[in-house]
């Protein structure tokens, strides 16, 4: 089974900075252990509100909202990592991947790069951006609804035409909330509550797939990540797999 462990924005990630040495380095060792056992497939982080860009489509239009701003209906459903030279074009990536699953909103956010942590100097030159395209949870998506085969052959189609131009990092799609558990870490003390969640307000600030044989084993895997971040909200959701 596949699972999706996103954390969302809280105080220390939003102040900015370099993260804390302890953090980078506890989190290093989880996430290398995690690599060795063959269970971990992918994850990033993401910059704080100024970095993002959040679009809205309704009747036709398209709405484009930059950063900062508070976060509205942040339950997930889809995501598309995209590698191109300028926000701008991942706005126009963003939007054909919007316009295939006909998704109302989408969440562009700038991916944390190691010399964003001090781990690593940046490379001279011209550095591709690295950006992340979170659609929002609708009444569909919630409901486990299948994508009609016209649906399917857009999103595909646009998936090609990111692979031909260079740009498409890689996509996944997340099962209802339903299927999911939430965690709410305060002062040491985790609460978990199970889904379906009717929404969150949380800006989402980075995100593990694991791999793992029980939702139980996925919570566990993210209560050791939450207590190397502290205070924080983060989702555990099941992934669709191919």
């Amino acid at each position: 089974m596949l699972f999706i462990v996103m954390h969302k924005i809280n105080a220390e990630i939003e102040a900015g900075g370099p993260p804390r040495k302890d953090l980078v380095d506890n989190m290093g060792q989880l996430i290398g252990d995690t690599i060795k056992a063959g269970r971990f497939l992918d994850g990033a982080g993401l910059k704080g509100r100024n970095e993002r860009v959040r679009l809205k489509f309704k009747g036709g239009q398209r709405t484009v909202q930059k950063g900062p701003y508070q976060g509205e209906n942040e339950l997930v459903a889809s995501y598309v990592m995209l590698k191109v030279k300028s926000m701008d074009e991942a706005v126009e990536w963003s939007t054909r991947y919007a316009e295939a699953l006909d998704a109302a909103e989408v969440e562009v956010g700038t991916v944390t790069e190691p010399w964003d942590l001090g781990v690593a100097p940046k490379p001279e030159g011209e550095v591709p951006l690295r950006v992340l395209a979170f659609t929002k949870a609708d009444a569909a998506s919630e409901a486990g609804a299948p994508s009609s085969p016209e649906a399917a052959v857009k999103l595909n189609a646009v998936f090609d035409d990111m692979k031909r131009a260079g740009v498409f990092l890689g996509a996944e799609g997340l099962k209802p909330s339903s299927t999911g558990a939430r965690l709410q870490a305060v002062g040491g003390k985790h609460t978990w509550t199970d889904g379906p969640f009717a929404e969150s307000k949380e800006l989402v600030s980075g995100f593990c797939i694991l791999r793992a044989d029980s939702k139980q084993e996925a919570i566990e895997w993210a209560t050791r990540y939450a207590n190397i971040l502290g205070d924080i909200e983060l989702d555990v959701r099941e992934v669709y797999e191919a």
